[in-house]
C-alpha cells in the first residue's frame, strides 16, 4: 500500500495555529466571548472548522441565520482557497498564531461567491479535482465515474488529513505525474541500489506533461528587505491569479565536469545551512525546507560526496541522490522554468557566448523585476530545485500546486 512520501506527510500533517476573534458588531454580551484557539490544517478550508469555533460564539451571537465568512486584517478571505496557501500569500512575515476575524451575519456577496457550508466546499473541490484531470489526461471521464463510496471515501479523507486513504482512492483516478526518477531514487531501499542505478546510462530527464498550477502574484512597488514590512493586502485586486498548466519536457544534457563544478559551489551552500540548522535546532517548518534545499542541492554520488566532506562525514554517506534530475546525461525541468512559462513578462533572455551556459543562468528576471517572495506549502524553495519534485509531494489533494509569489516591478521613470 502507497503511505506516501515523507514530504507529502509534513504536507497533510501540516496545520496553522489560528485565533479567531468574534467581530465586535456581533457581540451582544458582556463580556465578550475570548477567541477561539484552534489548529487548522493546511490542505483545510476555513468553512470547515465552522462546526468546532460556533460553540465558542453561540450564546454572544445576534438572533439570525448564520452566513458565516472570515476576514484578515479587513479582507475577506475567499473559502474556496485551502488555508495553508491564503495563509502563505497574506502572511509574508508569518504570524502565529493567525488572526482571524470570524463573522455569523453580513456576508459581503459583493466579494465572496456564496458559500452553504461543507457541501459547497466539497463540490469546489471536486471541481478542481476534474479540472486538474482534463489537465493531465485531456478529460476528466475518471472523476466523473467515480462511485458514490469513492467519492465519500476521498472527500473524508482530505476532511480529516487521511493521506492513506486518500492515495488509495486517488489512484484510481490515475492522476499521476510521471518524471520524478530522483525520489524514487531516494526512496529506493538501500544505498547500494541508489548507487547502481547513478552507474547506468540512464538519463533523468522529466518526461513530458501537464501540471495543473494556480499562481498567485502580488505585485509591490515599494521594496523591502524583512518580510515584516512587506505590504499588507486590503483588497484581492492586489492578487493576480493565474491559473495555467505547466508542461514539462525532458531535454538536454550537462557534461560531468559542468556537473562537478556546480556541485562544488553547491555543496558548500548546504554545508553552512547544514551547520547552521544544526546549531540552531529550527522548528519544523525550518527543517522541512532545509530537506527541500538538500534534495535541490545533492546532485552527485555518495562517493563524490565523501570525496568532498571527508570519508566520516555522515552527509557522505547519506541516501544521496541525482536531485536535479540529472544522472550523467539529462537534465530536469526546475522551478525557474516554470516560472518563465508562467510569467514570461517578468523574464528576459540573455544571449549566451559560451554554449556550456545552462538554462538556468541564460533566462534571468528582466532588469525591473525582482522577486521578494516565493512560497509553496509554506517553504521558500530555490529556483534551481527540480519542478517534478515540487508537483509530486507538495501539490494539494485537488491535484494544483499553489504557488505565492511577491514581485516587485520597479516603475519606469520619466523624464
Amino acid at each position: 500500500m502507497d503511505r506516501g512520501t515523507e514530504a507529502q506527510k509534513y504536507v497533510w500533517e501540516g496545520a496553522i495555529p489560528l485565533q479567531i476573534h468574534l467581530h465586535d458588531s456581533e457581540v451582544t454580551t458582556l463580556p465578550p466571548p475570548p477567541p477561539a484557539l484552534i489548529l487548522a490544517p493546511r490542505i483545510g478550508y476555513l468553512p470547515l472548522l465552522v462546526p468546532h469555533i460556533k460553540p465558542f460564539f453561540s450564546s454572544a451571537l445576534p438572533p439570525g441565520v448564520d452566513t458565516v465568512w472570515f476576514e484578515y486584517r479587513g479582507l475577506p478571505l475567499k473559502w474556496y482557497i485551502p488555508t495553508g496557501v491564503l495563509f502563505d500569500l497574506l502572511c509574508a512575515e508569518p504570524e502565529r498564531p493567525w488572526n482571524l476575524t470570524v463573522h455569523f451575519r453580513g456576508y459581503p456577496a459583493n466579494i465572496l461567491i456564496p458559500c452553504e457550508g461543507e457541501d459547497s466546499v466539497k463540490w469546489s473541490f471536486i471541481n478542481s479535482l476534474k479540472e486538474a484531470a482534463y489537465i493531465i489526461n485531456g478529460n476528466c471521464k475518471n472523476v466523473m465515474n467515480m462511485s458514490q463510496s469513492d467519492q465519500v471515501e476521498l472527500w473524508h479523507s482530505v476532511m480529516n488529513g487521511n493521506l492513506e486513504a486518500y492515495l488509495r482512492v486517488s489512484s484510481k483516478l490515475k492522476l499521476g505525474i510521471g518524471g520524478d526518477e530522483f525520489s524514487a531514487k531516494l526512496n529506493s531501499s538501500s544505498l547500494k541500489s541508489q548507487q547502481s542505478t547513478v552507474e547506468t546510462d540512464t538519463t533523468g530527464s522529466v518526461n513530458t506533461g501537464r501540471i495543473p498550477v494556480r499562481l498567485y502574484v502580488c505585485n509591490v512597488h515599494e521594496d523591502f528587505d524583512d518580510l515584516e514590512d512587506a505590504p499588507i493586502i486590503d483588497s484581492w485586486d492586489k492578487i493576480s491569479y493565474i491559473n495555467r498548466p505547466v508542461e514539462i519536457h525532458g531535454e538536454g544534457s550537462r557534461t560531468r565536469g559542468e556537473k562537478k563544478s556546480k556541485l562544488v559551489r553547491l555543496i558548500q551552500e548546504v554545508e553552512i545551512i547544514f551547520c547552521t540548522t544544526i546549531a540552531n535546532r529550527p522548528p519544523r517548518g525550518q527543517a522541512i525546507r532545509f530537506a527541500a534545499l538538500c534534495l535541490a542541492y545533492l546532485s552527485t554520488t555518495p562517493r563524490l560526496l565523501g570525496s568532498h566532506l571527508g570519508s566520516n562525514s555522515k552527509m557522505a554517506s547519506c541516501h544521496c541522490i541525482d536531485c536535479l534530475g540529472v544522472t550523467g546525461r539529462g537534465k530536469c525541468f526546475t522551478l525557474l522554468d516554470a516560472l518563465k512559462t508562467l510569467l514570461p513578462e517578468f523574464f528576459a533572455e540573455k544571449s549566451s557566448i559560451n554554449e556550456e551556459i545552462s538554462r538556468a543562468e541564460s533566462c534571468i528576471l528582466s532588469d525591473n523585476v525582482e522577486i521578494k517572495l516565493l512560497r509553496i506549502q509554506g517553504i521558500e524553495p530555490k529556483l534551481e530545485i527540480p519542478f517534478a519534485w515540487l508537483v509530486n509531494n507538495l501539490m494539494n489533494p485537488e491535484r494544483f500546486l499553489h504557488i505565492c509569489v511577491y514581485v516587485r516591478v520597479l516603475e519606469p521613470i520619466t523624464i
